[in-house]
């Protein structure tokens, strides 16, 4: 047993009505239940599921993870959305200790093709190990509880489109932001076309691993086999291969060899081909060839439908559940505008919170549950707005603020931009780290310590920093508009 403790800053709530609502002991069951309704079920399925609880002590819990590259996996990427579900059921909480407990794998753990896929299901394709699961399509994400307006309409159509005649729009690209639905409506075209085809739906993520993995095993004839030997490739999140060169010119051969056999490919991703970071000039080329949709965000009628239906489902998955009454569903639907997965984790939420203290949460009590999801509406910054306006500022490519060069008049600008980072957005330092061409987190702390010290002797320094600073939030609000 290998023993790993992990720090997490203490984002506790400021409201102390808080105390109201926390349960005595925390329940690891409706924990669960939130990372898979906020994080997702394919992120939930693939790395979440394996972490089991083992107790909580004072002001931390215990948890068990099978492997290092697993703990190290969710430290660098859910930790700190983790701790937060576990503080909004209680709040005592300030970190998160991880124990590595390996299990004994049987062979038939690391059978890499399921042989058995004509008695479950015949048409989907996956490859499976003993710690990594690739995606299943999940039979309840269809086109029928998709409910459309006119932020997500045109993608809507184009995803129906491809479902009726594969091969019509090729590549289909769907980018939109985080929640917004992109998965959905891949997961609903994989539904459709697994009845007559042989379908993969797979994320970049789980790409990326099993194209190392078959490195190291010597073995890339059969990645090669398993990619290049289906109808339909459905690939999500496609935005995690940048900078990784050797599985970008993989990828680009594969998407070859498919167009070229008459394979449908449909991708998603959080922007628009032309804005993705460190992605090969040939492969953004090859998207914006095909037919390219966005996924906006929710106007308020589409959020007010979405909140009722999910409202409506959860009532009637429980026979003992009070409805949620409209005035907080009204407030929800005003007051969450930033993703539709916000939308659907707030009303589990309350949903819990009524099912524990046996009542609907007032007014009051729904701003402290979903304090959190309130403030992160609030926040609309984004990390690529704060890099363009400090390039500008300082006269450097963004390019030369991503690379690894260390002049001086580029490092500064990087220390600068990444401050700001920190201050204006909610990015833990892993998340900054990344969109930094994928910084450790030290060098992330030594940043912004380095600008806060060069404030307190240089008025130079604080008066860019304050330029900058309204310059960002200024061009920002422009935006909104």
């Amino acid at each position: 047993m290998i023993f790993s403790k992990i720090l997490i800053m203490n984002n506790s709530f400021k409201n102390k009505n808080l105390k109201q609502v926390s349960p005595d002991r925390l329940n690891w069951e409706l924990v669960k239940s939130e990372m898979k309704s906020k994080l997702g079920s394919d992120i939930y399925e693939s790395w979440l599921k394996k972490i089991e609880f083992i107790e909580e002590i004072n002001n931390y819990v215990l948890l068990s993870v099978p492997t290092r590259f697993i703990r190290d996996w969710i430290t660098s990427r859910y930790l700190d959305q983790i701790l937060q579900i576990i503080k909004n059921y209680k709040k005592e909480i300030h970190r998160i200790e991880f124990k590595i407990i390996e299990k004994k794998s049987s062979p038939e753990d690391f059978t890499e093709i399921d042989t058995n896929l004509n008695k479950t299901d015949e048409n989907v394709s996956f490859i499976k190990d003993s710690y990594l699961q690739y995606n299943r399509i999940d039979p309840n994400k269809r086109f029928d509880n998709f409910i459309t307006g006119t932020s997500n309409k045109l993608a809507y159509e184009a995803s129906l489109k491809v479902s009726e005649n594969i091969a019509h729009y090729n590549p289909l690209y769907i980018y939109g932001g985080v929640g917004m639905g992109k998965t959905h409506l891949l997961n609903a075209i994989g539904l459709e076309l697994k009845k007559n085809n042989k379908v993969m739906f797979i994320s970049a993520e789980r790409f990326m691993y099993q194209f190392v993995k078959s490195i190291k095993s010597n073995d890339m004839v059969k990645f090669k086999e398993y990619f290049r030997n289906t109808d339909i490739l459905l690939i999500d999140d496609i935005q995690f291969m940048n900078g990784k060169e050797a599985m970008q010119e993989e990828f680009f051969h594969t998407f070859n060899a498919l167009l070229d056999k008459g394979s449908q490919i449909i991708v998603s991703a959080d922007r628009a081909p032309n804005k993705l970071s460190r992605i090969q000039e040939r492969i953004k080329s090859r998207f914006s060839g095909g037919l390219v949709v966005d996924i906006q965000k929710p106007d308020y009628q589409l959020r007010k439908e979405i909140v009722a239906k999910k409202a409506d489902e959860l009532t009637s998955l429980y026979s003992d559940q009070k409805k949620i009454s409209q005035d907080i569903q009204d407030f929800i639907s005003n007051e969450i505008t930033g993703s539709i997965r916000e939308l659907v984790g707030a009303i589990n939420r309350l949903v819990s919170f009524s099912r524990i203290y046996n009542k609907i949460p007032n007014i009051s009590e729904t701003k402290v549950v979903l304090k959190d999801l309130l403030n992160i509406s609030e926040n609309k910054v984004t990390i690529d707005l704060i890099q363009t306006l400090v390039c500008k500022f300082f006269k450097i490519s963004k390019n030369e603020m991503l690379s690894a060069r260390r002049s001086r008049y580029l490092v500064r600008p990087r220390q600068v931009a990444i401050y700001l980072t920190k201050i204006l957005t909610s990015k833990s330092l892993p998340e900054i780290g990344r969109e930094f061409s994928n910084r450790d987190h030290t060098t992330i702390i030594h940043s912004v310590k380095t600008i806060e010290k060069l404030k307190e002797n240089d008025p130079e320094m604080v008066e860019n920093i304050n330029k900058l600073k309204n310059q960002i939030l200024y061009k920002n609000q422009e935006n909104e508009v």
